[in-house]
């Protein structure tokens, strides 16, 4: 291992470690307090709620977009820089709504507020706590799902776009968990780790398509 690859290893482990901790905290500490104030408080604005729809056309455009990247390169198509990084983003946009749907059956979170089927929640049963692998709707509250759309692409367009740019990334994160938190659909603690999962299949999207730099012929002569 490089010393850069040792140095990346110890930042991401210190940012799972760091996701893990705040999480804890915040339902141990935050997440009733903040849904509780929320709901009698800000009440759902219409206009921080709508913020929460950015995340609506990712999945059919990235599942579009990577239908036709696959019928080009069929034609004979190959990436550019521009093509690898639209084929991160795709990427980093389906593997971050096929992990987190996995990890909120895993731990079965109860919602701040009922919104399907009578769902228990805090708000209206007083109900919070975990239930790991009950599946249905009303147990998918952590990771937060929109926190993941928002941050994976994001993450990609910050590590592959013009620095120029990295402000209006952040601002979309910025703007989808504002609009979770004022229209109460996702608790603190599950905003945090929904975060870090985006984060890491950006991440994660970004290195997979790093191989589509190198040309077949130099991949070839380094192999042993």
């Amino acid at each position: 291992m490089t010393k850069e690859q040792s140095h990346l290893a110890r930042l991401y482990f210190g940012t799972f470690v760091a996701c893990v901790v705040s999480t804890i905290l915040s339902i141990l500490f935050v997440d009733r307090a903040v849904a509780t104030w929320s709901h009698a408080v800000l009440q759902r604005p219409a206009p921080l709620e709508w913020l929460t729809h950015i995340i609506d056309p990712f999945l059919p455009t990235a599942s579009i977009t990577l239908i036709g990247v696959a019928i080009a390169a069929v034609f004979g198509w190959r990436p550019g820089p521009f093509g690898r990084a639209v084929i991160a983003v795709c990427i980093a946009v389906l593997i971050a709504i096929l992990f987190k749907d996995q990890l909120k059956l895993l731990f079965g979170r109860t919602w701040p507020e009922t919104w399907t089927d009578k769902n228990p929640s805090w708000i209206h049963d007083g109900i919070y706590r975990f239930e790991p692998l009950h599946g249905g709707k009303g147990w998918m509250s952590l990771p937060s799902g929109h926190m993941a759309v928002i941050t994976a692409p994001c993450t990609a367009l910050w590590l592959l776009a013009p620095r120029l740019w990295r402000w209006l990334w952040a601002a979309l994160i910025f703007a989808v968990a504002l609009g979770l938190v004022a229209s109460n659909y996702h608790f603190i603690g599950d905003i945090i780790p929904g975060t870090f999962l985006g984060w890491a299949c950006g991440v994660g999207a970004v290195a997979l398509t790093r191989g589509l730099v190198t040309p077949p012929e130099a991949r070839e002569t380094a192999l042993p």
